[in-house]
Formats: C-alpha cells, sequence, structure tokens
C-alpha cells in the first residue's frame, strides 16, 4: 500500500487554490444545464475549472456537453468512450489544471457556498477528502417516500452521508472534495468497479495514511429514482459491487452491509419453514413486516408516504441484500 507524502503544496503559498469541478456524464440530458449552473453560480475567490467527462449517451447529453463548453471557457468536454463511472473520473483527473479536485455528478446541486466551505475544510482539517450529505430530494410522492428512507437509518444503516451526524473522520463521504496529490499517489479510482468505486477509493486513502472528513454543513442535493424498476436495479447493483469490495478488502467487512443479506436469509427460511413445517415459524417474517409497516408509520411525512414506504423500504433492503448473496467472484477481476 502507497503512503501519502506528508508534504503536500495544495495549499503552499495559494489562499484560494484553484479547483477542478469534475463531472462524470452520462443520459443527463434532463439535469446537466441545472448541475453546470450551480457550479458556475459558486461563491469561491479562486480559479474554477469545470470538467465534463461524456459516455456515450443516448439523448443528447453531449451535444448539451459541448454547447456549454462553446459558452464558457471554463468548461472543458472529455470523452469517455467506456460510459464507466471510474473511467470518467480518472480521465477528468488526467485533464484538471488544478490542485483541488471536487466531484460533483451530473443530476446534482450543490449551494453556492459548497466549494468553498469543502476548500477550507481540506485546509483546517489536513483531509485528502472531505464531503458531506446525499441530500435525497424528491419531486413525485414515490421519489419523496424514497428520499425519506434513504434519509433513515431505516432505510440506509448508520450512514452519516445519508442520515446526518457530528463532523469527523469518516469511513467515507458522498463524492468528495480531494487533494489531487492523494489522488494520483493512490492511483485514482480503481476501473474495475462500475459501482461502490468512491468508497473503495477512500479505502485506499485511508489505508495509505490519509484523512477522510465528513461534515454535514456540505448538502449535495440528490434525486432519488422514480419508480420500483429503476429503485431495485439501483439497490441490486449496490449489493453485488458492495460483495466485490469486501473480496478485495477483506477487512471491511462490517454489521451494516451484512444487514440486508442476513434479513433476506431469514425472511425466506421464516417464510418456507411456516409454510411446510408449522406457521409457528412465520413469526420472524411477520415481525420484519411489522417493523417496515411500523418505521414507515414514524418516519412518513405524509399519508402517501406511510403508505408507499413499507414496499420502497423492502425493495431497498431485499434488491441490496440479493445482489449481495448472488454477487459472482468473477465480477471483478484480481488486482495485478
Amino acid at each position: 500500500m502507497t503512503n501519502l507524502s506528508p508534504a503536500d503544496s495544495t495549499f503552499t503559498g495559494l489562499t484560494h487554490p484553484g479547483v477542478s469541478v469534475i463531472l462524470p456524464i452520462l443520459n443527463e440530458e434532463a439535469h446537466l444545464r441545472q448541475a453546470v449552473a450551480s457550479i458556475l453560480g459558486q461563491k469561491y475567490l479562486g480559479e474554477l475549472e469545470i470538467i465534463l467527462a461524456v459516455g456515450p449517451s443516448k439523448d443528447r447529453t453531449l451535444a448539451i456537453a459541448q454547447e456549454l463548453a462553446a459558452e464558457n471557457s471554463a468548461l472543458i468536454v472529455v470523452e469517455n468512450p467506456t460510459g464507466r463511472t471510474a473511467t470518467a473520473l480518472n480521465l477528468a483527473i488526467g485533464a484538471a489544471r488544478f490542485p483541488i479536485i471536487c466531484r460533483i455528478d451530473g443530476h446534482a446541486q450543490i449551494a453556492p457556498s459548497y466549494i468553498a466551505q469543502a476548500v477550507e475544510l481540506l485546509r483546517s482539517t489536513n483531509a485528502v477528502n472531505v464531503g458531506g450529505i446525499m441530500f435525497a430530494q424528491g419531486r413525485t410522492p414515490f421519489e419523496r417516500s424514497v428520499a425519506t428512507a434513504m434519509k433513515s437509518a431505516l432505510g440506509v444503516g448508520s450512514a452519516s452521508f445519508h442520515t446526518g451526524g457530528t463532523a469527523g473522520p469518516a469511513d467515507t463521504v458522498y463524492l468528495g472534495t480531494f487533494r489531487k496529490t492523494a489522488l494520483q499517489q493512490v492511483g485514482g479510482y480503481d476501473e474495475r468497479f462500475t459501482r461502490a468505486q468512491d468508497w473503495e477509493l477512500n479505502y485506499r486513502l485511508r489505508q495509505a495514511g490519509g484523512v477522510i472528513w465528513f461534515d454535514p454543513q456540505l448538502v449535495v442535493k440528490y434525486q432519488p429514482r422514480s419508480n420500483f424498476k429503476t429503485l431495485t436495479k439501483q439497490y441490486f447493483e449496490y449489493g453485488r459491487w458492495r460483495r466485490a469490495v469486501i473480496r478485495n478488502h477483506q477487512n471491511t467487512v462490517n454489521y451494516r452491509y451484512l444487514a440486508p443479506p442476513i434479513a433476506v436469509s431469514l425472511f425466506t427460511i421464516s417464510v418456507i419453514a411456516g409454510l411446510f413445517i408449522h406457521p409457528f415459524l412465520y413469526l420472524p417474517a411477520l415481525g420484519y413486516l411489522s417493523l417496515l409497516l411500523v418505521g414507515a408509520a414514524v418516519i412518513g411525512k405524509s399519508w402517501q408516504e406511510k403508505i408507499i414506504l413499507p414496499s420502497v423500504l423492502m425493495a431497498m433492503h431485499f434488491s441490496w441484500g440479493i445482489g449481495f448473496i448472488l454477487s459472482p467472484r468473477k465480477l471483478i477481476p484480481k488486482a495485478e
């Protein structure tokens, strides 16, 4: 494991170092202009550049990116033929001119003070990556229900970047603002990972002696999936790739990642045992369903959410758990 150099020139002689904002973009026609506008509206006194790493989209994403670059010289378009997020991020980092890298997604929005706050946190904490809360915010009743689930311990466990908490060192953060030197020293993002590449990168940064810093003041608005099909696919992929991370870094297992596959297994065993052995054995499955109903009644912010949330929570838990259980060993090749 590479050790991060104790000498870092990110802030040497600079009050406001330049920041390269990188965005991996794929099929973001509906959100790209809004995301870029939130970056251009930053109240940061240093230089900014925006690097859009655009994959082979099925909509007008590339055309819109090129239009935005023609309108503002601070924007750079880098094409990413693979369409893979980790590859896009590495291509953008390779094109970046400045010593601070701020990752934003094409469907995310940041407050005008976001970059200034993140840069100051990098300076004051001596961290290699700082980030905050993935603030899910929906428009439809379904999206709002998913947003509520994503901000609750019942939905996603105790992850501070979902549920909030106090500022301090963390395992990982949402997106992140990095010292470029640290990214370069650990080799950037691992392009074998389709999902969980942020967590995996932050793990390597921590193993190399870097600090990952969470601060709830850094808030990024996130739009949840709009239907059950896309939500279950998203969480199935989360589960598959979390298992891949654990295979590659075996000391990263913790109870939060094991809870969904254990819940799926116990629920299935309970239903089968109740059906073929004795109805009494349905109790664990009924207990889980009761927990979802009571939990939805407590965390739901409207009668619509209270009705939708039990199925949303179950979809998130079971998709993640099944993805974890079925994750194939060949999903990711061994590191060379």
